[in-house]
């Protein structure tokens, strides 16, 4: 007995080293290698220097769902996509020199949902789960109690103190992270007039759509939505079938429109890359009746990026003198994606999201802008298991679990995914569990995952970033971005002028060439 397992032993020895040589660089054997890295890394440590100017513009990057799992699954993903193995790539926020962790809870909820956080991020300012723009005062779904609680943005702020601002996301511009930035609303539900209960109509209280036209004048609007914005009488452009939802009659698009110079709507790709930024003042663009669609099935000749219409929003911004805020959603379908128990799906959304966030830091300076990277909340999204380096991060361990059958390294500790039938779950091979709607296994059975509990973390680069540092609870983030651009309460923050970038060397391109560097010296 003793001599077979030790022959078992043997072979996965061999085996493993197999693997494992075909993944690992030369240099990786030899401790200079390593030195040298870590005196890269120490060197670029010690030249840090906080910059202590006033930030001219604003732009916050939310993740929806971005665990610190789904970070690191992103990033060997980012890297395997790339013909990697991937452990060793860098994702653009992983450049970001300052980090800190975010207390997600809601004021009445240990575990959180995206206006609860986003009330707190956005507005600095902790609420009740699933409510917008407003304080824990404020009950779930009960409208009376919505006035005299409202609470403001950093983006409403940032507008009154003469920025221009805009919100870019592929969720419903509706939606619960992008609403909390100009909503006041005790249901994230109550998109349109049409989903207001009896309660809510007789108190005065107003849907998320109305609220988006009526409560800020926002710059750029990108999204989905389309739905919210016209009554039942109007018929969507692209899918002829569809309609409106709204009762009231109105068009909230033409209302959106009225009064505004340079101002253009737009709802396909087409219409959208004619948009000159230089000519337009204000574009609000909705590219589905809904939330657009996954970054996977995404026709890229009717429906632009998440990188692309950020592009977009930060040209037309960026003219304004005084600055901009800009609100960058991930597609809110890394969150999505996690629910539907389909890792592949938030994966892949999670690398576009850090796209987007390369593409702004070549459009913007660190010496005026601060860019902030962060999630609302979690999944209970777990990845681990016996993996060798390169393995495919929606690949299966090496080694079968003790029912004799092979596992995915992604897994959920509840969802759709749940396959246990007569006290079995099915084998697994790559081939499958690379599908794109293929669900990981999960270990408790619900229709739809759930959020996680813990911590999530926060990248920060640019004007006053070293506020980010420690543990924070999440409306923490509000408060020291709008110190950081000295917007109110901090209309007295004493901090020089921003900072002109002409002649300056970025330092955003800096930190990524020496995220790079290490992957050129693996390719030698």
């Amino acid at each position: 007995m003793a001599r077979n397992c030790k022959l078992v032993f043997i072979v996965l020895q061999i085996f493993i080293s197999g693997q494992w040589t075909l993944s690992v660089s030369e240099e990786e054997l030899h401790a200079s290698y390593w030195n040298n890295k870590g005196s890269q890394a120490l060197h670029a440590a010690l030249n840090i220097q906080p910059n202590l100017n006033q930030a001219k513009n604003l732009i916050l990057f939310l993740g929806d769902g971005m665990g610190i799992t789904t970070v690191t699954a992103a990033r060997i993903l980012k890297g395997q996509l790339a013909g990697k193995s991937g452990e060793e790539t860098s994702l653009t926020m992983d450049t970001f020199p300052h980090l800190a962790l975010s207390k997600t809870y809601n004021v009445d909820m240990q575990m959180p949902d995206s206006a609860g956080t986003a009330t707190a991020y956005l507005c600095g300012v902790k609420a009740n789960y699933g409510t917008l723009g407003v304080t824990a005062a404020t009950k779930l779904s009960h409208c009376n109690t919505t006035f005299g609680n409202e609470v403001t943005s950093v983006l409403h702020r940032a507008k009154e103190a003469g920025k221009s601002v805009g919100i870019v996301t592929t969720t419903r511009v509706q939606h619960a992270s992008p609403g909390a930035n100009y909503a006041h609303t005790a249901s994230r539900g109550w998109y349109a007039d049409s989903d207001l209960p009896d309660e809510a109509v007789q108190h005065g209280c107003r849907d998320i759509a109305y609220q988006l036209v009526h409560n800020t004048k926002i710059d750029v609007i990108l999204g989905g939505g389309r739905q919210y914005m016209f009554p039942s009488t109007v018929r969507d452009p692209e899918y002829p079938s569809e309609v409106g939802v709204r009762k009231d009659g109105q068009n909230l698009v033409d209302e959106w429109m009225k009064n505004k110079k340079n101002a253009k709507y737009v709802w396909n790709k087409a219409a959208f890359d004619a948009v000159d930024p230089e000519n337009t003042d204000f574009l609000m663009g909705l590219f589905e009746p809904k939330d657009c669609r996954y970054e996977l099935d995404r026709d890229s000749s009717w429906d632009p990026s998440l990188t692309e219409m950020m592009e977009k929003a930060i040209k037309i911004l960026r003219k304004n003198p005084k600055g901009f805020y800009l609100f960058v959603e991930d597609k809110g379908r890394i969150d999505h994606g996690h629910h539907d128990g389909k890792a592949k799906r938030a994966l892949y959304e999670a690398v576009e999201f850090d796209r987007a966030i390369g593409r702004a830091a070549e459009l913007t300076s660190e010496m005026n802008t601060l860019s902030v990277v962060t999630a609302d909340h979690s999944h209970v999204f777990a990845f681990g298991g016996y993996s060798n380096r390169g393995n495919p991060v929606l690949g299966v361990s090496y080694i079968k679990a003790d029912d004799n059958k092979r596992f995915t390294t992604t897994v959920y500790g509840n969802g759709p995914g749940y396959q246990i039938t007569n006290n079995t779950r099915p084998d697994m091979d790559e081939a499958t569990s690379s599908g794109n709607d293929y669900r990981q296994g999960a270990a408790v059975p619900l229709s739809s995952e759930t959020h996680g509990i813990e911590d999530v973390a926060i990248f920060a680069k640019g004007p006053m970033s070293h506020l980010f540092h420690g543990v924070q609870e999440q409306s923490y983030i509000a408060h020291a971005m709008a110190f950081a651009a000295c917007l109110e309460p901090y209309e007295n923050c004493n901090l020089p002028p921003p900072r002109d970038h002409a002649g300056s060397i970025h330092p955003n391109l800096l930190l990524l060439l020496m995220g790079l560097l290490p992957l050129s010296l693996c390719s030698v």
